[in-house]
């Protein structure tokens, strides 16, 4: 009996949904996250306040939260609108993110009032606020303040005078220290640092004067030391800049710093049980905007040189956490300058051994895997300010405040706050390729996925649309840096067509869609300049056949320096540059252009090499090496590029300019595809354009410097010859990079290859189909989505092909008919199903089992045991029987001697990748 199509809807949408399908089948419900990292990057609903947060303590599950507001309001997408008042303070329940009925009104009687430090003693029982104010709910005060938690009130007799801002509170036992603008306490000279009885409030001897404001606390493991930062230039008349140690109970100067430039400030400093950690924050050229750490013996460990004014570090559980608006992180070997990073966490420590000093410092530790996202906001555009740890209950919670107005890009002001469990943010979809350069083998390769709290996700690999993965792997991304990845299927064969789909999951189990299906068809002999690129020792290869943006496969050996398209390039451009399917990518000449995914150094030695086609003008860099990606690079060399009147060039910088070239009327905008390499190493410098040496001099040497390579754009300014634009207008094919030296026959080899005769194929799209049923004979089922066949009670299908003749020179080599079962419940059969030609006439509109037509006896190919679920199909087919049928009309029938129906995909359906198709190989004959 015929089985019913009423699954089929169901079934599509299972297999189709975005990737959740097959996730929650595969992966178990989990909430993790990526060590060390403890926190997700999934903001929870949070009250918000109209102002800016500049400081923030927790006490017992609750979260205070000051600054310089008058009131909050509840999230913005819970529907609410009401508003309570709160002047410059508010507290918070930790774990749901309402405020809670503490309630306390920071004034000022001339001014703006202004909390800008809390602060909350060993026991929890009082929270300490510094700022700007004259009264707390009435009652008088002079910049600080004592609260005592249980009742929400201010401790009247807690009152000593600050006359100007306090800025930052550390407590002992016994001892409260304020830093801040102030220049007396109580009437006292006290400059910028001070100490009170946490108690009372009198006034301590800890005298530890600076010249200019202090602006950050922290008291040692021990107690005996307090370390200090701010603005200054001298303590006690001692000079130290921006950051000193000084005796908790004197304030004598324990130590002194002179490293961090005169015009950078410490905004914040922490402590756990291994170190101390600044956040730096400067203006102007040659800042130090990053984050120190410091020994418990107080001396520099590392230093992340990260530009974007870093306002606090808060670390936990092995983690430094930090709020800035990081911009540039050159130095550190991360992301170039360009968008922001507000929120940050890396290691408080190498792992095993440090780095080598450069520029006489050790690299901060390099960035994890959690990167909630903000924005510049309101006040001075600082983004996110400042940071706590709460627990209630099993959960801890992160929470953030500052000046920020977007959180994840949705709208939430000045509070927010991220929990150690609960992550639901699904990685983002995987951008894949693939290819094949000799038979036995496919490469899939693709762009690792990208999730805010986990940098280790486990990848899926799906062929031919079936619903369970061929292989899983896990690789490693962040934001900034989302290299390649890759595997290699050696199951195929040759001459036959494969699709791969990829999906990847994170720690918790969500799981993106599946990324665009990729098709590859296996060649039935080796590609001649693939293959010798490869051997021959490429680290970069792209080759420009990828169909979907941003992604540009590394098809090297190693397989793992993608390009990242700017400004959408065209792709698929043919004829490519070598002979067969391969494609080029064309470039606008103003705007597009393709970098490295990641971070890389040359050495002494390399090659670079591009084909490249033009008829422009302008000019442009055909491929180049500059230390940043979308934005203009501020160093660049290692580079080809084309003058106005279509001369090639070949550029190296050490110290100056030292080119190569061809001569003054070998020029190359001619419309024409040219190949085109360069060299440096122990020999110098040399330039080859169509496998013939040009030009080469004795330069040895270049600027070393880690940066990104570049294709089709990136800056000339200074460089001879240079052209109108720094962009190339035209097409570019097969770049590669090496990481030696080839010579003279190789680079002739390369261009010769290029033109080598190799395999063409051809995908026939079937013109016609349709099934017969005995079981309902005088039905036609020619508009059918679905195709039949079984021996008992019979069903046959027939599809017809227009033949493509064989190219000039070649011969049929390999023939596979491609077919994909249908999401039919039992779709799949145990039984042999066969091909053959049908020989007699037939149409889809009108032919039924009593007027199907004869079939031949010939079997052409066969299939046994396909299983269930929707999943393309290959059934190798018989050259020499298809060879005298190529150029014309050709019919082929599926037939079967069993009980098991198998269900196909018709032309008629819309599933992807569901009409059946011929994949055809011709070539050279052997």
């Amino acid at each position: 009996m015929r089985r019913s199509r009423g699954l089929t809807a169901a079934l599509v949408l299972s297999l189709t949904g975005a990737g959740t399908g097959l996730g929650l089948v595969l992966i178990p419900e989990a909430s993790a996250i990526t060590a060390p990292v403890a926190f997700t990057a999934d903001e929870l609903p949070t009250w918000q306040p109209n102002g800016v947060v500049f400081a923030m303590a927790e006490a017992n599950g609750t979260v205070f939260a000051g600054g310089t507001f008058s009131t909050v309001r509840p999230p913005d997408d819970s529907g609410s609108t009401t508003e309570q008042d709160a002047v410059n303070f508010v507290a918070l329940d930790a774990a749901t993110g309402n405020p809670t009925s503490c309630a306390l009104a920071f004034t000022v009687g001339e001014g703006t009032a202004t909390v800008r430090a809390l602060a909350v003693s060993k026991d929890e029982k009082t929270l300490y606020a510094g700022g700007y104010f004259g009264a707390v709910n009435g009652t008088p005060v002079s910049s600080l303040a004592a609260i005592d938690i249980e009742t929400c009130t201010p401790k009247a007799a807690f009152h000593p005078s600050f006359p100007a801002t306090v800025r930052a509170l550390a407590v002992s036992d016994d001892t409260l220290y304020a830093a801040g603008d102030f220049g007396s306490v109580e009437g006292q000279t006290r400059e910028r640092f001070a100490a009170v009885d946490a108690g009372t409030g009198a006034l301590k001897p800890f005298v530890a004067n600076a010249d200019e404001p202090g602006r950050a606390l922290q008291l040692s493991n021990d107690g005996k030391n307090l370390l200090i930062g701010g603005d200054f230039f001298s303590v006690n008349g001692t000079n130290s800049h921006a950051l000193a140690v000084v005796d908790a109970t004197t304030g004598a100067v324990a130590k002194t710093y002179a490293t961090i430039p005169s015009n950078s400030v410490v905004k914040h400093i922490s402590a756990d049980a291994t170190g101390y950690y600044t956040a730096n924050e400067g203006s102007g050229g040659g800042v130090f905007d990053g984050r120190l750490g410091l020994g418990l013996d107080f001396n520099e460990k590392w230093r992340d040189r990260c530009l974007g004014a870093t306002q606090y570090v808060l670390p936990y559980d092995g983690v430094l956490y930090s709020s800035s608006h990081a911009h540039d992180c050159s130095t550190e070997r991360e992301f170039p300058d360009g968008k922001r990073h507000f929120l940050l966490a890396q290691p408080t420590d190498h792992n095993g051994a440090a780095p080598a000093p450069v520029d006489g410092f050790v690299r901060g530790p390099r960035k994890l895997g959690w990167h909630p996202t903000a924005n510049d906001g309101i006040g001075e555009g600082i983004g996110p300010r400042v940071m706590s740890v709460a627990q209630k209950g099993d959960v801890k919670y992160m929470w953030v405040g500052g000046e920020f107005t977007l959180i994840n890009g949705k709208a939430q002001q000045g509070l927010t706050r991220f929990a150690s469990t609960g992550d639901v943010g699904a990685p983002t979809t995987p951008v894949a390729s693939a290819a094949s350069v000799k038979p036995g083998e496919a490469q899939v390769r693709w762009r690792t996925s990208y999730d805010q709290d986990d940098s280790k996700l486990t990848y899926r690999i799906y062929r031919n649309g079936s619903g369970t993965p061929i292989h899983t792997m896990t690789a490693d991304s962040l934001e900034f840096e989302r290299p390649q990845a890759s595997w290699t299927d050696t199951t195929v064969k040759a001459g036959q067509a494969y699709t791969y789909r990829v999906t990847a999951t994170d720690a918790a189990g969500n799981t993106s869609a599946l990324s665009t299906s990729v098709s590859v068809t296996v060649p039935t002999s080796v590609q001649s300049y693939p293959d010798r690129v490869r051997a021959d020792g490429a680290n970069l290869y792209w080759r420009y056949d990828d169909t979907v943006s941003p992604f540009v496969a590394d098809s090297s050996v190693a397989g793992n320096t993608s390009g990242i398209q700017v400004n959408a390039p065209a792709l698929r451009q043919s004829p490519g540059a070598v002979s067969g399917t391969s494609t080029a990518m064309g470039f606008n000449g103003s705007s597009q252009q393709v970098h490295s995914d990641h971070r890389q150094d040359v050495g002494t030695s390399y090659t670079i090499e591009t084909w490249f086609k033009t008829n422009t003008t302008r000019g442009g860099k055909l491929i180049g090496f500059g230390n940043n990606t979308t934005s203009s690079s501020g160093s660049y060399d290692k580079q080809i590029y084309m003058t106005n009147t279509g001369r090639l060039f070949f550029g190296v910088y050490n110290g100056s300019a030292r080119t190569v070239s061809t001569g003054l009327f070998d020029t190359y905008n001619d419309n024409k595809w040219h190949h085109v390499v360069a060299t440096q190493g122990p020999g110098g410098m040399a330039l080859y354009v169509d496998g013939q040496k040009k030009d080469s001099n004795s330069i040895t040497n270049h600027t070393p410097y880690a940066g990104y390579w570049h294709v089709g754009g990136d800056n000339l300014s200074s460089w001879p010859s240079r052209p109108t634009s720094n962009f190339f207008a035209g097409q570019i094919d097969e770049t590669a990079v090496y990481p030696s030296v080839l010579t003279q026959a190789q680079v002739k080899s390369h261009f010769d290859l290029a033109k080598a005769p190799t395999d063409t194929v051809s995908k026939v799209a079937v013109t016609e189909d349709t099934y017969v049923n005995q079981g309902a004979p005088n039905a036609a089922y020619g508009t059918s989505t679905q195709l039949a066949v079984r021996g008992t009670s019979a069903y046959e299908s027939y599809l017809r092909f227009t033949l493509p003749a064989a190219p000039a020179g070649q011969v049929l080599k390999a023939a596979s008919l491609q077919v994909k079962t249908s999401t039919q419940a039992g779709a799949g059969s145990a039984d042999t199903v066969s091909v053959v030609p049908v020989t007699g006439t037939w149409n889809g509109t009108d032919s039924t089992f009593n007027t199907k037509p004869t079939l031949g006896t010939t079997t052409l190919g066969s299939i046994t045991g396909v299983p269930d679920g929707s999943a393309i199909q290959s059934i190798e087919l018989d050259t020499a029987a298809l060879t005298p049928v190529l150029g014309g009309a050709y019919s082929l029938g599926l037939t079967s001697t069993g009980t098991d129906p198998l269900w196909l995909w018709s032309s008629e359906a819309t599933a992807a990748d569901a009409a059946p198709q011929l994949i055809l190989t011709f070539g050279a004959k052997q």
